[in-house]
C-alpha cells in the first residue's frame, strides 16, 4: 500500500514524477487572482489560533461543515476557536474524494510539519502541534507567503479604494513579493442593487468629481483605472450570473442611468444595456492600458435568504448557475474587437457544461497582440478540484495550445492556500507525464519540462508582464 500523500502524492508514472519534482515543485508562484488582504501583509498579521488562520472566510470548509450538520455557532457563530476547528476536523474522514480532504492535510504537511490524518479523534493534537507554530514570532502572514515562494500576487480592489496598503508595500524595500491590485468594478456595474446611489455617490467623492450621468461616471472610472495602473495594477476581475449583451445608443444609457440615480426601476433590458456599454468602456480603458480582463460567469449567489440573512454574503451560499452564455459573450468579445479595444482576456466558467463554450470561443478571437491572448482560465471555484483540472486542461489541450497557458491561481483569502499550486502542478505534471507514457506525446523530458515550468509561471508572468 502506497503512503498516505507522500512525495509521489498523484503521481502516477515515472514520466510524472519527474516532471513535478524536476521541474514543477520548485518553480516560484504567481497568484494573479486572489482576496487576500493587503492591509494584513503590509503589518505582516499574526494569527491567534489555528481557526482564525484556517477557518476564518473560508467558506470551502464552511460548506463542509454544515453538510456535515455542524450548527452554525461552531462555523461562524460565537464558538471557540477549538470548538470551531474539531467540528471542522470532525467532517474530514467522511470527506473522501473531497479537494479539502486533500488541501487541508497538504497545509498541515507544508506549513506545520503535521503527517497526522485529521479527524476528531487527533484535533486535540494538531490544534496543539499546530499553535505551537503559529505563537513563533516568525509565522505571519509575509513569511508564509514568503516560505511559499509567491513571487507575485494580485488582490480584489474596489475602484474606490485608497490603495493605501499597495502603496506602502510597493515602498518597502524589504518585502520583495510583489503585491499588486486588480480593479473590481462590479459595483459600478450593478444598476440595481440597494447601494448603487450610495456607491455612485463614494466614487464622485474619491475622484472628486460630480457623477450625474453615464459620461462623467466613465470620465471617474477612466481617473481610477490610472491611478491603479500607476501603483501597479495588471488587471481586472468581473464577476457575472449571466453575462450581459444589450446593444445600445448612447443616449439611452444616459436616459437609464439618470433614472436609476433617481431610484427608479429599471426593465431588464435596461439593465443589460447599462451593463454592456459600461462593460465595453472599460474594456477599452484596459486595452490602453495592457491590463488583462478577466470575465468571472456562471456563480448563482447567496441563494439561501435565510442564511443571507443570518450570517451575509460570500458565506458558502453560492452555487453553478446554469444559463446559456455562448450568445452574449460572442457579441461581447465581438462589439470589443471590431472597434479595435480587445483586451488580454481570460474566461472563467463554473458551470462544466460551459467549458467547450469557453474553449471554443477563445479560439475565435487570438491575435498575434500576445501569445495565446484568449486565455482558458483554470477550473474555477467549484470546478476546482482533481477531475475540474483534469477535465479542463484536456478541453483546453484540444481546443488549443495547453503550453501556452497561464496556469493556477488560489482565489483565496486564506495565507496558506498556495498549497493548492502544488496540487495544480501534481495534477498538471500526471496529466503530460501519462501522456509521455502511454507514447502520445514526445519524450524529451527537457523539452516538456520547461513547457511545464512556463505553465506554472512564465506564461503568466509574460501574460502580465509581472
Amino acid at each position: 500500500m502506497t503512503k498516505f500523500m507522500n512525495e509521489d502524492f498523484l503521481l502516477e508514472s515515472k514520466s510524472a514524477n519527474i516532471l513535478f519534482h524536476t521541474f514543477a515543485k520548485n518553480v516560484p508562484i504567481f497568484d494573479y487572482h486572489c482576496h487576500l488582504d493587503p492591509k494584513e501583509i503590509y503589518e505582516d498579521k499574526h494569527f491567534e489560533d489555528l481557526a482564525e488562520l484556517w477557518l476564518g472566510g473560508d467558506h470551502y470548509k464552511w460548506r463542509l461543515m454544515r453538510a456535515n450538520g455542524t450548527a452554525e455557532k461552531f462555523i461562524t457563530g460565537e464558538g471557540s476557536g477549538y470548538e470551531k476547528f474539531r467540528a471542522f476536523a470532525s467532517c474530514m474522514p467522511y470527506a473522501m474524494g473531497n479537494p479539502l480532504y486533500h488541501w487541508s492535510h497538504l497545509e498541515l504537511q507544508r506549513y506545520f510539519n503535521i503527517e497526522e490524518t485529521l479527524s476528531e479523534k487527533t484535533a486535540k493534537d494538531i490544534w496543539n502541534k499546530a499553535n505551537a507554530r503559529i505563537k513563533q514570532p516568525n509565522f505571519s502572514a509575509r513569511q508564509l507567503i514568503k516560505d511559499s515562494n509567491v513571487h507575485a500576487l494580485c488582490t480584489t480592489d474596489d475602484p474606490a479604494d485608497s490603495l493605501e496598503y499597495h502603496l506602502k508595500l510597493k515602498n518597502d524595500t524589504s518585502f520583495k513579493t510583489k503585491v499588486l491590485p486588480a480593479m473590481r468594478p462590479d459595483k459600478a456595474l450593478d444598476i440595481t442593487s440597494e447601494g448603487f446611489i450610495d456607491y455612485m455617490n463614494l466614487l464622485a467623492d474619491v475622484a472628486n468629481m460630480p457623477i450625474s450621468n453615464f459620461e462623467e461616471l466613465c470620465i471617474a472610472l477612466k481617473q481610477r483605472i490610472a491611478f491603479f495602473h500607476e501603483v501597479g495594477c495588471k488587471a481586472s476581475d468581473h464577476g457575472f450570473t449571466d453575462l450581459p449583451y444589450e446593444a445600445y445608443t448612447k443616449d439611452e444609457i444616459e436616459t437609464i442611468f439618470k433614472k436609476a440615480m433617481k431610484g427608479s426601476k429599471l426593465t431588464q433590458k435596461e439593465v443589460d444595456q447599462y451593463k454592456t456599454a459600461l462593460l465595453i468602456f472599460l474594456g477599452s480603458e484596459y486595452k490602453k492600458k495592457n491590463w488583462v480582463m478577466e470575465l468571472h460567469i456562471s456563480a448563482l449567489r447567496n441563494n439561501s435568504t435565510r442564511s443571507l440573512l443570518k450570517v451575509g454574503i460570500n458565506a458558502g451560499f453560492d452555487s453553478i448557475h446554469d444559463a446559456d452564455m455562448a450568445v452574449n459573450l460572442s457579441k461581447l468579445l465581438d462589439h470589443l474587437e471590431k472597434q479595435g479595444d480587445l483586451p488580454k482576456t481570460i474566461l472563467f466558467t463554473m458551470n462544466p457544461k460551459d467549458n467547450w463554450v469557453i474553449a471554443s470561443m477563445a479560439g475565435n478571437f487570438q491575435s498575434d497582440e500576445a501569445i495565446s491572448k484568449m486565455q482558458f482560465g483554470t477550473a474555477w471555484w467549484m470546478q476546482d478540484h482533481r477531475d475540474g483540472m483534469q477535465e479542463h486542461m484536456k478541453c483546453f489541450a484540444n481546443s488549443g495550445l495547453l503550453g501556452r497557458f497561464i496556469g493556477m491561481l488560489t482565489d483565496s483569502r486564506s495565507f496558506v492556500s498556495y498549497t493548492r499550486h502544488e496540487y495544480f502542478r501534481r495534477i498538471l505534471c500526471n496529466l503530460i507525464g501519462g501522456w509521455i507514457e502511454n507514447g502520445e506525446y514526445a519524450d524529451d523530458l527537457d523539452e516538456v519540462g520547461k513547457i511545464i515550468e512556463d505553465i506554472c509561471l512564465n506564461n503568466a508572468r509574460r501574460y502580465f508582464e509581472v
